[in-house]
C-alpha cells in the first residue's frame, strides 16, 4: 500500500513551520506536520529549519533495520509518512520536494539535473527576508538543481567536507533554513545492494552524522525555535545480481518516513 500523503505537501508545511507564503502553486501544507507544529510551539513559528536529506533511505529499511537509526529515532518527535512521486530519482524527487509541485509542473521528469525555474521554498524564503543555504558534493542534484538563487551555496568534493561545513555553519548560526545533503548510502546502495553490510555501514553513519548536527543545534540554538529533520527524497530495492537501484512505481521505491523534532527557544 502506497502512503496517502504526498512528498509534494511537505515545501508548505515547511513554510507553515516558519510562518512564510509558501511557493506559487505548491500542494497543500502536510496536515499531520502542522498541527505537530502548533502542538509543539503553542502558536509561534519556527525562526531555523535544518534539514538533513540522506538519498534512496526506503521505508522498509528504516522499519526493518531500527537499531541502525539508534538516537536518531530517540530525537524525533514525529514519523512522517510520504509518498515520493514518479520516476522515483533523486533529481525529481528533490524538485518536489523543495517546490511542492508534481514533476510535471518543476519540469524535471527524468534524471537529469537543470535548474528549476518554478517558484521554490528558497525563492519564498528570500521574499521574506530569510538566509537559506544548501550544502552538498560533486554532481549530486542538491548541487545542481537550485542554483541562480541570491542565496548561499557550498558545493564541496566530499562528503566530509560537506558534513564538516555544516557543523561549522550550525555553530555559526548565520542563515535560517539550511539543507544538508548527504548520498554516501545512495552510492553504495547501487552497487552493493540495499541491505549489503556495506551499505548499511553508509547509513548508520548517516545516522550518526545527524544526530552530532542534533546535539550541535541543541547546544548553539538556545534562542530559537528550530525544526529539525531527517528527510530523504525516494526508497529503494534489490536488483539481479544483488546490485540496488529506485525509480519504478512500486512500494519500495516510493515510500519514505521522513523524521522531525522541534526545539523551543529557551
Amino acid at each position: 500500500m502506497y502512503n496517502p500523503n504526498s512528498l509534494d505537501t511537505l515545501c508548505a508545511a515547511l513554510c507553515y513551520a516558519m510562518g512564510i507564503t509558501p511557493p506559487e502553486g505548491s500542494a497543500t501544507a502536510n496536515e499531520d506536520l502542522c498541527l505537530y507544529i502548533d502542538e509543539a510551539l503553542a502558536g509561534e513559528k519556527c525562526d531555523r529549519i535544518f534539514m538533513y536529506n540522506p538519498d534512496a533511505v526506503a521505508q522498509w529499511i528504516f522499519e526493518k533495520y531500527p537499531q541502525l537509526f539508534e538516537g536518531t529515532t530517540e530525537r524525533t518527535d514525529i514519523k512522517i509518512p510520504l509518498c515520493s512521486v514518479l520516476p522515483s530519482v533523486t533529481p525529481v524527487c528533490f524538485g518536489t520536494m523543495y517546490t511542492g509541485v508534481q514533476p510535471s509542473v518543476h519540469g524535471i521528469q527524468k534524471y537529469e539535473k537543470p535548474v528549476i525555474s518554478v517558484d521554490t521554498i528558497f525563492d519564498a524564503l528570500i521574499r521574506a527576508g530569510k538566509k537559506p543555504v544548501i550544502l552538498s558534493y560533486g554532481n549530486s542534484s542538491l548541487s545542481k538543481i537550485y542554483l541562480e538563487r541570491n542565496m548561499d551555496y557550498f558545493i564541496f568534493d566530499t562528503l566530509d567536507e560537506v558534513n564538516a561545513k555544516a557543523a561549522e555553519l550550525i555553530v555559526k548560526d548565520e542563515y535560517d533554513f539550511y539543507v544538508v545533503y548527504n548520498g554516501n548510502y545512495d552510492g553504495i546502495m547501487h552497487k552493493f545492494g540495499p541491505e549489503s553490510i556495506e551499505a548499511l555501514a553508509e547509513l548508520r553513519a548517516n545516522t550518526r552524522i545527524y544526530n552530532t548536527f542534533d546535539s550541535l543545534i541543541r547546544e548553539h540554538w538556545k534562542n530559537h525555535n528550530t525544526l529539525v529533520s531527517f528527510a530523504m527524497d525516494h526508497g529503494c530495492h534489490e536488483i539481479d545480481g544483488g546490485c540496488g537501484s529506485h525509480g519504478l512505481d512500486m512500494e519500495e521505491d516510493l515510500n519514505i518516513t521522513h523524521l522531525y523534532k522541534i526545539y523551543k527557544k529557551d
